[in-house]
């Protein structure tokens, strides 16, 4: 079977996996009458799947091949599929990286698995579904996506029929990679990493699949290309281990340097998992991690220690031809290429939980990621339990990313309306921030970005307002900065609740701008405000940064946005990734130094990008960062492991 060239679990990879994304058979089931049907079948291909789709695009979108954007809140998939050859003992597992919103799974007409939850993955063991006997073992795939029911978390999918305001067309089904992965019976399921710069060490949590029955181990390599920076055995006895791995390397304060990672300078460290049993390797998984903290204090950001100036775009993750699924593989790479080339150094992910190869882009290539929970549009019972239990699995899923350093559980009050007046409300909002600490202590967490905030480690406000004269009076100073936070309502929203202080938090205004050429006739709607020519776009957007720049209390912002996403045209790059203006003019406006972080800070990250560039220069061998690379024998440029040339702004 064909083989993409990144996995699509990039943080936990073994060398042997089936990609089953293509041709899928497909069928609607507006009557809801599969299940009776017995649609899940093996043999029940006839007249119930009468279609074809292009796994893993959404049935809405031009790229699967069916293009219906009309109500189809319960869709089916069928395929067949060769039994990969295994070794004696191993299991076949089935892996879902998506699947909006509810899904069932069948193999050979055996019901093997059930999740719920549109944006976080799932597997199934269908080993004892498989038959001996036949060349073409079955998989259909039952996905029910209620398209008027807002106690799910749908994020920017409308309700409506048509797209309205800045809700978009919806995504139904698969929209992540589908594949296959032999493992032996034993096999890790889990690896999570929490560096620890401080003490030059890293916490280690490795899960297995089920408790270990003899003398059984678990071997960790740390490696930098061809540097050992550690190798260590722990004896098993549970099938959960927790462990601490010194990096020797990392003690070394002038050192430190080239091993930390930071959009300047994004040092991959290699690691690989082995199970040990009777002194035997069973298992294999490669892996990643980037050494780096992030925090806060004095009204700062903090990465690696020091004072970093956010330069955020909002990034809708929405592709006009495939919705939240990417075109391709490629293009989730490029989608870095094109933020870096505009001088971000890092993106607010919104309304959306991104493909985990596009994470690994942002790892690789240096941006820093706000994650977001895609909103729930009511408060209920099943609003809470459907939200809560999808965001564990999202921060489960994506906290050993290095890129990621900020979670947002909840955006502009989006399914808590009456925030300000209802108890209830606020204790969920708190509940929700508090819960992501637990989980997650080692990155900030913004409890409900854009106001009304009631817990959080950074204040996020959202502000449209289209002069940068404005922006001054409402940010430029203490005071001034003072009077908003406590007097301002924008959209008729308090800033923050309550008797909250701000003691240290940093203030990021989280959403600005949204600039939109002058809209063509008939446009739905453009953006927040609309300049006539290219030329007024980039002198925009210029007074607009440079007002959040010039103030000395802003800890970073986030522009909106990066592309044009159906109605909203309000993107510096249109919605096939076409640059509106010369990035280099973009870039050149986002590279002026901030008045809260001062030029030594800038300094010092400069210095370290330019030593990780001769390190590379020098010859040595980039991959095995990239977990494709020597499993799948290829290689990536060292042009592709550090700062793109020209691209990326000062570290403030």
């Amino acid at each position: 079977m064909p083989q993409t060239t990144v996995h699509p679990r990039p943080q936990l990879a073994r060398e042997r996996w089936w990609d089953l994304c293509g041709t899928w058979q497909f069928a609607f089931d507006d009557t809801d009458t599969g299940v009776a049907e017995r649609w899940y079948r093996a043999d029940a291909a006839g007249a119930a799947f009468d279609r074809e789709i292009l796994v893993p695009f959404p049935p809405e979108s031009r790229l699967s091949g069916v293009h219906e954007r009309g109500y189809h809140p319960v869709v089916w998939y069928r395929r067949t599929f060769a039994e990969p050859v295994r070794a004696a003992g191993e299991r076949l597992l089935l892996h879902f990286g998506a699947v909006d919103y509810r899904a069932d799974v069948w193999v050979n007409g055996q019901h093997v698995g059930r999740h719920e939850g549109g944006h976080t993955p799932f597997t199934a063991d269908v080993t004892g579904a498989l038959l001996d006997d036949q060349v073409d073992q079955v998989v259909v795939v039952r996905a029910e996506d209620r398209p008027h029911d807002v106690t799910q978390p749908r994020g920017k999918q409308d309700w409506q029929l048509e797209p309205h305001a800045f809700w978009y067309h919806r995504t139904t089904g698969i929209w992540q990679p589908v594949w296959l992965e032999p493992v032996p019976a034993r096999h890790v399921t889990a690896v999570h990493w929490v560096p620890d710069l401080a003490r030059a060490s890293v916490e280690v949590e490795v899960r297995l699949s089920r408790l270990p029955e003899r003398p059984s181990a678990v071997r960790i390599r740390l490696a930098l290309g061809e540097e050992l920076l550690a190798d260590q055995t722990t004896a098993l006895t549970d099938d959960v281990l927790h462990q601490t791995i010194t990096i020797p390397a990392a003690r070394n304060g002038l050192d430190r340097t080239r091993l930390t990672w930071s959009p300047e300078s994004p040092v991959l460290i290699d690691a690989e998992v082995s199970v040990i049993e009777d002194g035997r390797t069973v298992d294999t998984v490669g892996s990643y991690l980037g050494l780096r903290s992030v925090g806060f204090a004095d009204g700062k950001f903090l990465l690696n220690g020091r004072p970093y100036f956010l330069r955020l775009v909002l990034e809708q993750g929405y592709w006009p031809a495939s919705h939240l699924a990417a075109p391709s593989a490629d293009a989730l790479r490029r989608e870095v290429e094109l933020t870096k080339e505009l001088g971000f150094n890092g993106v607010r992910i919104h309304q959306k939980v991104e493909d985990p190869r596009y994470l690994y882009w942002c790892d690789r290539l240096g941006l820093v990621v706000w994650s977001e929970m895609p909103s729930a549009y009511s408060f209920s019972t099943a609003a809470i339990e459907r939200v809560t239990r999808e965001w564990v699995d999202v921060v489960r899923r994506d906290r050993s990313h290095p890129c990621i350093v900020t979670w947002v559980p909840l955006n502009e009050s989006w399914g808590v309306a009456d925030l300000e007046h209802v108890a209830a409300q606020r204790h969920y909002v708190s509940a929700l921030y508090h819960l992501t600490k637990a989980l997650d202590p080692s990155r900030p967490a913004v409890g409900n970005d854009g106001w009304e905030h009631t817990d959080g480690d950074i204040w996020g406000v959202h502000d449209y307002g289209g002069s940068s004269t404005g922006l001054r009076e409402r940010y430029g100073d203490a005071a001034s900065m003072e009077h908003s936070l406590r007097q301002g309502r924008p959209y008729r929203r308090r800033v923050v609740l309550g008797d909250l202080t701000r003691a240290g938090r940093p203030v990021v205004i989280t959403e600005f701008g949204g600039l939109s050429f002058t809209p063509a006739t008939g446009e739905r709607w453009a953006g927040y405000a609309t300049v006539g020519s290219a030329e007024e776009l980039v002198e925009r957007f210029g007074d607009l940064v440079g007002a959040l720049l010039d103030s000395t209390e802003v800890a970073g912002f986030c522009y909106t946005q990066l592309t044009d996403t159906e109605q909203e045209r309000n993107g510096l790059l249109t919605e096939d990734r076409r640059h509106k203006v010369d990035p280099a003019r973009i870039r050149a406006v986002l590279n002026r130094p901030s008045r809260t972080v001062p030029a030594e800070e800038i300094d010092l990250y400069r210095l370290a990008a330019a030593e990780a560039a001769r390190g590379a220069l020098a010859g040595a061998t980039v991959e095995p960062s990239d977990p494709t690379a020597p499993r799948h024998g290829t290689r990536v440029p060292v042009g592709a492991t550090g700062v793109l040339p020209g691209a990326g702004p000062a570290a403030g």
